[in-house]
């Protein structure tokens, strides 16, 4: 009975899109059968190692293994308590609910292999420099406001001491979160 209601629901949508009543935009919009979240969504790893099976079970062959926590993937699809993710490489697989959290962390540029990029003391672009981060660094997003996001960054050095850093970087230039998104 669900199945056919929202069947309806979409057959409806699409038929007043198509006569141009409603912006294309609300027809991408999708929630998860499951938890009812928005799809796609962004959440992280909450653990490592964390494989990746290549379908919705323990009982499917392990595709790959997180070997680092707090990375950024992207949920494309529920299956009752599993989660399709795909990560910055484009690979897909399935996880555990409890293998993903949603506390939202980025990539800096991770298409890039070089170059450096300003974390500012403000979203202003004109805004002090606090650090240059490189490609690839992983962030913790603290919030956007499409065009910019205030990000923290724990980095640590040589000598074995960790600095916090936290500031503001270009929206456009990270992965784990959609161009022009808003996150309070």
């Amino acid at each position: 009975m669900r199945f056919a209601h929202w069947l309806r629901v979409l057959l409806a949508v699409s038929a007043l899109a198509a006569a141009g009543f409603v912006p294309v935009a609300v027809m991408a919009q999708q929630v998860g059968q499951s938890s009812g979240l928005p799809i796609p969504r962004f959440v992280s790893i909450r653990n490592a190692p964390t494989n990746v099976r290549v379908g919705p079970g323990t009982n499917y062959a392990i595709a790959y293994t997180f070997l680092r926590p707090g990375m950024p993937v992207e949920i494309t699809a529920e299956f009752d308590t599993w989660r399709r993710i795909r990560d910055v490489e484009g690979d897909e697989g399935w996880v555990h609910q409890n293998l993903v959290v949603g506390d939202r962390m980025a990539l800096v540029a991770p298409w890039q292999q070089e170059g450096a990029f300003a974390l500012r003391a403000s979203a202003s672009p004109e805004s002090g420099v606090r650090a240059w981060l490189s490609p690839k660094m992983l962030v913790s997003v603290r919030g956007c406001d499409g065009v910019a996001c205030e990000v923290r960054l724990n980095h640590t050095g040589e000598t074995g001491r960790t600095t916090t850093y936290q500031g503001y970087l270009a929206q456009e230039v990270l992965w784990g979160v959609y161009e022009g998104e808003i996150i309070d």
